[in-house]
């Protein structure tokens, strides 16, 4: 009986999981309000039920009573937020809202699949991070002097980073590790909110050529750091990051281009130089041929995804535990394996929608600095989710990087919420530009019509006279 019904969950899940993904694209079409605000209320009642589905499953296969304890903490914390959100910010994006719920909700169900604590741990993480940084809106709306700061913020990011060469400790091969009073983050995972607030606030004052080298040369010094560090996912985030809010801010393809040559030129130089770059190639190249060691990793993803197929074995029956770094950079791997392929692509048009998000807010953002920013955000985001999911695919080279939100890890779900808070304030910013814009508009053209007025009171007397005849 038990088997049965998780079959029939397994579909219904990946049911809730599609119509989802297509509410996260279908809302941008409606103008009226009120038919958002359905489509927005439907998508929550999806989301429910998707959790509602995959905690039964997981509770049938432990009849562990503590399972679906957790799952009401889940609904309780979702409601909150979704309820008193909106409320405190009234111009809040709610389909960003939606997808930070629903992003959070798939990682809290694969890692209770995984480990029961690492999920109570990532969801005490997550509460307590959401409630820290729902004030940045307030403090994104509030404070004018953000785009004032672009000297500090690059000292201040690249002090944060180098720390790990005198506080550092090593973590999954990489130095990019500060372990606190037995407190360990990651540094760059904090930087690379302050390299993008750097990034804009210099690119939108600068006048001249001179300028620009400046910036590059900083920017540059980044990702040295990170490379030196090991830390080669990083290295490329930073880099793409800057050399998207480059182009955008120059308009200029010549630059565009030109780093991408650069880049193109230095990883040449990075594969001569340091042996790990040279062997993280070598197992994108054949993984099956360092099976029983380096290339484990990835060969255990790939038979993972290849037995999940397009529908998944389904919650519970698959073999998670065979794929190292499970919880955290190869979580992608567990989610096709045990919901299938066709989840993992829906998983990543959620992840796009947010990104598509960002970048409808940076579109309607007057102030180059909060374009600029919103653009940072978003290929940070966007970029992030190509070389976690790029990495296990073998589709390139495996560079160490978790899926925002859904992947294990306290940094990284901080830092996340983080930028989407940062996001939300922009959006708020963007909607109160908007309506000024609007009403400004608005008196212009009434202004303009009592000058007509003004200019033909004749005219508009015989039209008078002519309507009482």
């Amino acid at each position: 009986m038990i088997q049965i019904i998780s079959v029939i969950a397994k579909y219904m899940i990946l049911i809730m999981c599609l119509i989802y993904t297509f509410s996260c694209f279908t809302m941008f079409r409606p103008k009226n309000r009120e038919r958002q605000r359905d489509l927005l209320d439907n998508q929550v009642i999806y989301m429910f039920i998707f959790l509602f589905l995959c905690n039964a499953v997981l509770f049938l296969k432990e009849f562990d009573l503590k399972i679906l304890i957790f799952f009401a903490a889940q609904i309780i914390f979702f409601e909150v937020l979704m309820i008193l959100f909106p409320r405190i910010y009234k111009r809040c994006s709610r389909p960003l809202i939606n997808n930070t719920c629903f992003l959070l909700g798939v990682g809290f169900v694969i890692l209770t699949r995984l480990s029961f604590d690492l999920a109570i741990k990532q969801f005490a993480i997550a509460a307590v991070s959401v409630v820290i940084t729902s004030i940045i809106p307030l403090m994104m709306h509030k404070i004018t002097i953000w785009d004032k700061l672009g000297w500090i913020y690059a000292a201040a990011g690249f002090l944060l980073l180098s720390s790990v060469f005198v506080i550092g400790v090593q973590k999954n091969g990489s130095y990019n590790w500060v372990s606190i009073g037995g407190f360990a983050f990651q540094p760059s995972e904090f930087v690379k909110i302050i390299f993008v607030f750097f990034t804009a606030a210099l690119l939108c004052k600068a006048k001249e050529f001179k300028d620009l080298v400046k910036i590059t040369v900083i920017a540059a010094l980044y990702v040295m750091v990170l490379v030196v560090e090991k830390d080669l996912g990083g290295a490329l985030l930073y880099f793409m990051i800057y050399l998207m809010m480059l182009y955008v801010a120059t308009a200029k393809a010549t630059y565009l281009f030109g780093g991408l040559g650069a880049g193109s030129l230095a990883a040449v130089i990075a594969y001569q130089l340091f042996s790990h770059v040279r062997i993280r190639v070598a197992v994108w190249r054949d993984p099956f041929s360092m099976i029983e060691d380096r290339g484990l990793q990835v060969c255990q993803s790939l038979f993972a995804i290849g037995t999940g197929g397009w529908f998944g074995m389904g919650l519970g029956n698959g073999r998670p535990f065979d794929i190292p770094v499970r919880e955290s950079d190869f979580i992608f791997s567990v989610i096709s394996e045990e919901f299938g392929v066709i989840f993992g692509i829906c998983l990543i048009f959620v992840l796009m929608s947010c990104f598509i998000l960002f970048m409808d807010i940076s579109t309607r953002s007057k102030k180059l600095f909060n374009k600029l920013l919103c653009l940072g955000f978003g290929v940070c985001f966007l970029f992030q989710v190509f070389l976690s999911i790029g990495g296990v695919t073998k589709f390139i080279p495996s560079t160490g990087v978790t899926i925002p939100l859904v992947s294990y890890g306290g940094t990284s779900v901080v830092s996340t919420l983080i930028i989407f808070n940062i996001i939300q304030g922009l959006h708020m910013l963007a909607d109160s530009e908007e309506e000024e814009h609007e009403r400004i508009k608005a008196q212009e053209e009434g202004e303009h019509g009592k000058y007509e007025e003004n200019q033909h009171p004749s005219k508009n007397s015989a039209v008078g006279h002519r309507t009482k005849a």
